[in-house]
């Protein structure tokens, strides 16, 4: 009676340990929660095989504990890296290794990653007979593995709808990024301003923006920014700061007013999150006279192609959006004579290394426009020279650039 006794409970054991596979297995491809797959291990192991204590370590970008049942929380604090790194294959733990209440440790693997240490122990250690732990550790490592697994699936999924939704991103914010940058064919080109532009985006999202305003008869605007930041926010912020800029940008408007007006705006489109940096000039080809503000942007280079003089037109206020009031911004005026190029930029350009690793500056831009060749010709030239964007190991960032000749 005994023998048909026991055959009945071990028939009646592997059914369970079957069915409780098939419910794992379905549960899994029903896309049910972690927590719920977790809750379903957790039932099976303590409440039906008689586990006492279970907990689980599983890596992601790192090691966590992703489930505790039963044992002292101070467990889950261990360093793993340090403690379980030898476990390469299923242990028995002794009590001098510091595990405490932990009798087997479970390692587990999946195409050779290390995915997870299970922790297994008896609640009830002076039982009679065979410990549970002993009697279903081929099914507790198999049900281990198929669950931790699983998890891991679900978090490779996840963080690929995360990319692709970043991907979809990137390509919105790429494509609003586009809109903002003015075609070259539509560039003042005339007997007194010649106006080109660049722009390569890094990833193809950018937060730089440049334009070239007709004002009036005689009067034209240039303005270039950059934005802080990356991505979508980041695009529609500079959006709005072009619709802003073109909008209250006209030939009369003191250039004061305008960036005053300017930060205004983007104080209360980015709440603080975000600056940018800002350089506009008005140039008027009847007086020959240069207005211009720099909201901390890079100092474009103005030359000149009689004199050989190299200016600097460098800052003269905080960037745009860095304070709720910018307290002092100054308008500088430059009188131009003969044929002047000027040359604004982005840190995506300046901040290029050279081969000895350092920036290359504005050292580019003045070697190639110092010379009475057009500046479209320059920029090219410079952007060849530079290997943008096909060769050059140091483009980490977008680069702009808008330039113009001013002639006589």
């Amino acid at each position: 009676m005994e023998g048909k006794k026991g055959s009945a409970d071990r028939l009646k054991i592997s059914k369970f340990k079957l069915d409780a596979l098939l419910d794992i297995t379905l549960s899994i491809n029903a896309n049910l929660p972690v927590e719920e797959l977790l809750s379903k291990y957790e039932s099976i192991l303590r409440n039906n095989l008689g586990i006492g204590k279970i907990l689980i370590f599983m890596h992601s970008a790192q090691w966590e504990c992703l489930l505790n049942a039963g044992f002292a929380r101070h467990l889950e604090k261990i360093d793993v890296e340090s403690r379980l790194s030898g476990f390469g294959e299923i242990s028995y733990v002794s009590a001098d290794m510091g595990f405490e209440g932990v009798d087997i440790i479970v390692p587990v693997f999946n195409n050779n990653v290390h995915l997870a240490y299970v922790f297994i122990g008896d609640i009830e250690e002076e039982g009679e007979g065979m410990s549970p732990v002993l009697k279903h550790l081929n099914f507790i490592q198999t049900i281990s593995s198929i669950i931790i697994v699983a998890i891991e699936n679900i978090r490779l999924f996840k963080e690929s709808l995360r990319q692709e939704a970043l991907k979809k991103e990137l390509e919105l914010a790429a494509r609003v990024q586009k809109m903002l940058i003015p075609d070259n064919r539509h560039m003042p080109k005339s007997t007194r301003v010649i106006v080109t532009g660049f722009y390569y985006p890094h990833y193809e999202v950018g937060g730089d923006y440049y334009d070239c305003i007709k004002l009036s008869d005689t009067k034209t605007g240039i303005c270039i920014a950059d934005v802080s930041g990356k991505g979508i926010s980041a695009a529609i912020l500079m959006s709005n700061f072009q619709a802003s800029a073109r909008s209250l940008f006209t030939a009369d408007i003191d250039l004061e007013t305008l960036v005053r007006k300017l930060n205004t705006i983007v104080v209360t489109n980015a709440s603080g999150e975000k600056f940018i940096t800002f350089f506009v000039a008005r140039y008027d080809h009847k007086t020959r006279v240069l207005e211009y503000v720099n909201a901390a942007h890079n100092a474009p280079v103005l030359y000149n192609t009689a004199s050989g003089e190299i200016v600097h037109l460098g800052t003269t206020c905080v960037g745009i959006g860095m304070l709720d009031e910018i307290p002092y911004v100054k308008r500088t005026e430059v009188t131009l004579s003969g044929h002047s190029k000027i040359v604004c930029y982005t840190d995506g350009l300046s901040e290029l290394k050279d081969e000895n690793g350092k920036d290359i500056g504005t050292r580019e831009i003045i070697r190639h426009i110092s010379n009475k060749n057009p500046v479209e010709q320059n920029i090219r030239e410079m952007i060849k020279f530079l290997g943008i964007p096909d060769t050059n190991p140091y483009l980490f960032d977008d680069v702009s650039i808008i330039a113009a000749d001013f002639l006589n």
